[in-house]
């Protein structure tokens, strides 16, 4: 597997000593000096695979879990076993955030992101003027620099609504205090960037590990059609499904992806080589580990119970289910669907040297032998999975049917996903039983169906938001799912939501640093 080598300090990125002391004393360097050769623009944009947004899903912390689970908390959903410790989970799930008690878990996405669009300014800025470069060579950079602004700026509208749009470097102080922008301007520069990215940048249309682990034009089209997706829902309503449904398709149509298919046994479903395998057409965005570059950190404990750290079998030296599915979160699935059976996305049940141990489900999609029982790092066993095939089908099927498209031709995308999960039926079976739907039934099937599918790729919150609607499931009769307005809907920790709990504060911090910057309702 071709990997991709990725240094942090943009000051090493970007130049060295040798290379720019001929040129002109340090103190008086611009910017675009740094871009003199090819290296230094490849430098920079493959940093921005590593900073930022790309980074939310990686697990920082043994305690606190990554930053994408806090909208499982959020969610009423997900739990967290150390949140008497990482208090900031207790403030997610009570729906008590505030610009204080929040802020050091905002000013972490804020700043990580802000970093990253700078980074990605200065690149798109100065790649067109870096000498010795092909055209071709240039549209391939900036076409990943303006995927990565655009993927940050779409956590942060998600996130907190109106922010500060900044399209230029960080080369004055003038442009330091920067007005929050409306959400509809942040959304139209994020569908600029990738419009351009997809038509201009000349990637190849392939998987992303058959890319080299590079922004592909399938990388580029998912999250377009995910933003077209999201702009069409709460708060921005913009109708915009058809859009969504027509670049859904073209990936489809591309005949570059596929599903993940299931082997002979349970060990070889395709939900277990989702768990260990980074090389299928399924994935068309995957944020990479590699030995040296960035391993998988804390992500493996979070498959077992605290009171498992005292087995003395790992070789962890903690044990912590950082994002425990709740009860009612497992009802969403019939007692058939594979995905809820033993060792598939979920597990209840270790045997090991001979002794059995077992505890309430877990995710098992984690799960990496060797890094738990050998080594105790992760190392580089396992990317995580960002986008997939599987969300690209459930987009295309939802947007049809929202922008009075055929239901037949949208069940058949649903069916496709669905049937994996019921191998014992076909696909023209499960499509059969979906064709019949009204469309605003077959809708909230897609809804169901995507939150069974993603349970741990930290999807949920982002339909709440955009949807208004949150999932209300049966403990005696698993399955059956209904949806309910999230405004006035009561959590499981007696938390009411309100319309202003769906978006969070701005940090007191970065409010008293930026004079041009109004408050969040909180």
């Amino acid at each position: 597997m071709k990997k991709i080598f990725i240094l942090l300090s943009f000051s090493l990125l970007i130049f060295s000593c040798a290379d720019f002391l001929d040129e002109e004393p340090r103190s008086s360097i611009t910017t675009g000096q740094y871009f003199v050769k090819p290296q230094h623009a490849q430098s920079v944009v493959n940093s921005l695979y590593r900073i930022g947004a790309p980074t939310f899903q990686h697990a920082s912390g043994a305690y606190s879990g990554s930053r994408a689970m806090i909208g499982g908390y959020l969610s009423n959903f997900f739990d967290n076993s150390y949140k008497g410790q990482e208090i900031f989970v207790n403030y997610a799930q009570t729906l008590t955030m505030d610009p204080v008690n929040f802020s050091g878990t905002i000013d972490g996405i804020w700043n990580d992101c802000y970093a990253a669009i700078g980074r990605a300014n200065t690149a798109i800025k100065y790649i067109p003027t870096t000498a010795n470069m092909t055209d071709a060579e240039k549209n391939k950079l900036l076409a990943e620099a303006k995927f990565f602004r655009a993927y940050n700026y779409f956590w942060l509208v998600k996130f907190f609504g109106k922010v500060p749009l900044v399209t230029d470097p960080y080369e004055s102080l003038n442009e330091l205090y920067v007005k929050r922008a409306e959400i509809k301007q942040v959304y139209d520069l994020i569908v600029k960037d990738l419009k351009e990215a997809s038509e201009q940048g000349g990637l190849a249309n392939k998987p992303m590990p058959e890319n080299g682990f590079r922004i592909s034009k399938g990388s580029v089209d998912m999250l377009l059609a995910d933003v077209y997706l999201t702009m069409s829902g709460f708060p921005l309503n913009e109708n915009r499904f058809a859009d969504a449904a027509t670049t859904a398709k073209s990936i489809i149509n591309s005949g570059s992806y596929s599903l993940i298919q299931h082997g002979a046994t349970p060990e070889t479903s395709a939900y277990n080589v989702m768990r260990t395998s980074d090389n299928t057409k399924e994935y068309l965005y995957v944020y990479e580990y590699a030995a040296g570059i960035s391993d998988a950190s804390w992500l493996p404990i979070y498959c077992y119970p605290v009171q498992a750290q005292g087995w003395g079998i790992f070789k962890y030296a903690i044990t912590n289910n950082a994002y425990q599915p709740l009860p009612h979160l497992l009802a969403v699935y019939q007692p058939e669907d594979y995905r809820i059976q033993e060792k598939q996305f979920f597990h209840t049940s270790l045997t090991r040297n001979g002794q059995t141990w077992t505890y309430p489900h877990s995710p098992y999609l984690w799960h990496m032998d060797n890094a738990l029982f050998e080594v105790g790092s992760a190392g580089a066993v396992k990317d995580i999975t960002v986008y997939r095939y599987a969300e690209v089908l459930l987009i295309a099927a939802e947007a049809i049917a929202k922008s009075g498209g055929s239901i037949d031709e949208a069940a058949g995308y649903l069916a496709q996903v669905r049937q994996r999960a019921f191998p014992s039926k076909t696909v023209a079976e499960v499509k059969a039983e979906l064709t019949g739907l009204a469309a605003d039934a077959f809708v909230k099937e897609v809804w169901k169906e995507r939150i069974r599918e993603f349970p741990l790729e930290f999807k949920i919150w982002g339909d709440i938001q955009r949807t208004r609607q949150i999932a209300v499931t049966s403990a005696s009769n698993p399955g059956t799912v209904n949806f309910v307005n999230v405004i006035g809907y009561t959590n499981v920790w007696g938390a009411t939501y309100q319309e202003k709990n769906l978006l969070f504060p701005l940090s007191s911090n970065e409010i008293n640093r930026n004079p041009e910057l109004d408050q969040n309702p909180f």
